[in-house]
Order: structure tokens, then sequence, then C-alpha cells
């Protein structure tokens, strides 16, 4: 069975003979076969962001990469063995639905590097992991979104109630209650990655009871903000220049550090089991508040002002924002 859609970039390393000398992530060559395993569109907003880090790698010289999308659950054990079989170096992906036959394609391959997604812990000798550790940006826009909301009513529309979407959405939340104790919240979870149509009508409903302010954690959501003229949050990527009059910031996460510091660690025959999500943060660079744009007359001063403030705290490391893993609470 082939694999769904790819894109190939960059130059083949070497001969056949020469790859079949090289001793697995320990390799000193100048450019690594990557192979990335997505379970959704590659323009969703989450792997977007691997995607883009790994094509600048691609356009330093340092990688050629190929990359499967839509890969069903069924499928994914196959398809990381068929890279691994191929002579990819390093693997990158998303376990959090897969962990169990990740981590045992992992063992199978104790040469390739594997840094997957997960919820989990790393597994020596070659099996790290990586999350969007973006809380603090996002506890940033909870204080925008705070100062913004009329109604005290906010809504929030995530993917799956999991680690990695549950402490964005604390973190937000923390934020708006910081700017207003008595701010209500609804919260509903689609249990989808992508389904833009369920998270909007979801947003609706919200926004029928209230809520003048939408966290976006999930495509759909901006759309019906837009629709209600209403505001929203974004999450990962910057969508304000597809709603330039309802988005009004969002964190974002970059993978750079992330990919770079596992290519480098391929590269130097260094690479092991290792958490690599704190790269994920802002003081490596991992994740940023977007600009207000659009938005930057109509904040507030005083929400711009705690926003700088928290945000110098946050890189001087003088303020932590907490990492909540719980599903967050309707309240």
């Amino acid at each position: 069975m082939s694999l769904s859609r790819r894109t190939t970039l960059g130059v083949a390393l070497a001969t056949a003979a020469t790859l079949a000398g090289l001793p697995g992530p320990a390799l000193a060559q100048a450019k690594l076969k990557v192979a990335a395993i997505y379970t959704v569109p590659v323009e969703q907003q989450w792997v977007s962001r691997i995607d883009k880090a790994l094509k600048a790698a691609v356009a330093r010289g340092e990688i050629e990469y190929v990359f499967s999308e839509n890969v069903a659950n069924a499928d994914y054990e196959r398809v990381m063995r068929q890279y691994a079989e191929q002579g990819n170096t390093l693997i990158v992906g998303e376990s959090f639905a897969v962990e169990a036959a990740a981590r045992k394609v992992a063992k199978d391959y104790p040469k390739v590097a594997f840094l997957m997604g997960s919820s989990g812990k790393p597994q020596a000798p070659n099996f790290s992991v990586f999350d969007n550790y973006i809380q603090e940006p996002a506890y940033l826009t909870g204080l925008i979104a705070g100062g913004m909301s009329k109604s005290g009513k906010i809504g929030m529309v995530g993917g799956y109630p999991i680690p990695e979407v549950n402490r964005l959405m604390n973190a937000f939340m923390a934020g708006v209650k910081e700017m207003n104790p008595k701010a209500e919240f609804m919260v509903t979870f689609i249990n989808s990655w992508f389904d833009p149509p369920k998270a909007k009508e979801a947003a609706f409903a919200m926004i029928d009871k209230g809520a003048d302010v939408m966290y976006a954690e999930r495509f759909g959501v901006s759309d019906a903000a837009k629709e209600r003229k209403v505001l929203a949050i974004g999450n990962v990527i910057d969508t304000q220049a597809q709603y330039p009059d309802t988005v009004v910031a969002s964190a974002l996460w970059h993978m750079e550090p992330t990919i770079d510091a596992a290519i480098k660690a391929v590269k130097g025959g260094k690479f092991k089991a290792e958490d690599y999500g704190p790269y994920s943060m802002m003081k490596p660079g991992g994740s940023t508040l977007s600009p207000l744009g659009t938005f930057d007359a109509k904040v507030p001063q005083a929400v711009k002002d705690k926003v700088a403030a928290r945000q110098k705290e946050i890189l001087a490391g003088s303020f932590k924002v907490k990492v909540d893993d719980n599903p967050p609470k309707a309240k």
C-alpha cells in the first residue's frame, strides 16, 4: 500500500552504498533524511508549525524532508516502519492517539531518532517527546480577552480534553480571571482535531448565550465570531490577516527551536531520549504573543501595559504561568 500524498524537498543524501555504512542517529553527514507523519492535513495549525520548521531546515540545506498527511491511526505504525526502512534518520510526528504503536516501532529501530508529540515520557534510547508548551502566551491572550470582554462571558472551543489542550485553556482562563475575577466561561470539546463546521456550530451556541470573546483553539471558531461580530483569540498560528476585525491576538507556537535542537543532536551523534517540551516556551523563542496589529488602537492602554509587564516578568523568570493539564471547567 502506498503512502498518502507526500512532499519531497531537498537533495538525496548520498549513494545507497554509502548510506548502508552509516550508524543510525550518530551521523555526521551534511544532510539528514527526515520524515514526518501527520494524522491531519498539513495546513492544520498544529502540524503546520512542524512543517514550517522542517522546511526552514531544508532551505538552509541541512535536511531533505518528506511527509505523509491524513494518516489514519490504524495506518500510523505501518507508515512509521516504511519511513524507517527507507533510511530516514529522524522521524517526526504526533503520537497522542497511537502511543503504544509508535513506541513499539522506536524499539524496533534503535538507530533511528524519533521526535514525537506526546503526553508521555521519553523512552530510551531513541524516542524523544515534545509538546506545545505555549501556556505563557496563552495566559497573555487571556489578559487581553479579559480586558476586551464587555459581557464578561467567554466561550472556549477545543479539540480534545488532553493535556496539551487543557494547559493552554487553563492558562488563558487564568489570564482572563486576573483581569476580570467575575468572568464566566463556557467550554466545549468537539472531539476532533479538524472539523471546522462542528467547531463553528459550537461557537454559535456560546455566542447565543452571551459570549462576546471566543477562544479559538480549533479552526471554525473565528468564522463564527466573524459572522456574529464578536471577538476571537487565536491559538498556535496568527490568523488576524484573515480576520482583521475579529482576531485580537494569538498565542503563537514556533517549532524551530525544537526541530533545530533535534537536528543538531542527530548530526552530532548525541540524540537520545529527552523531553523537548521546554523548547516551546517563550524564553527559547518557542512561543510568542502575536502583535496586536489591527487591534493595537482598540485594546485599552492599561491592558497593553499589563500584558507588557507580565511578558517582561515571564522572560526574566520572575513570573511563572502555572501548567495545569486538568480538563478546564465551565464557570
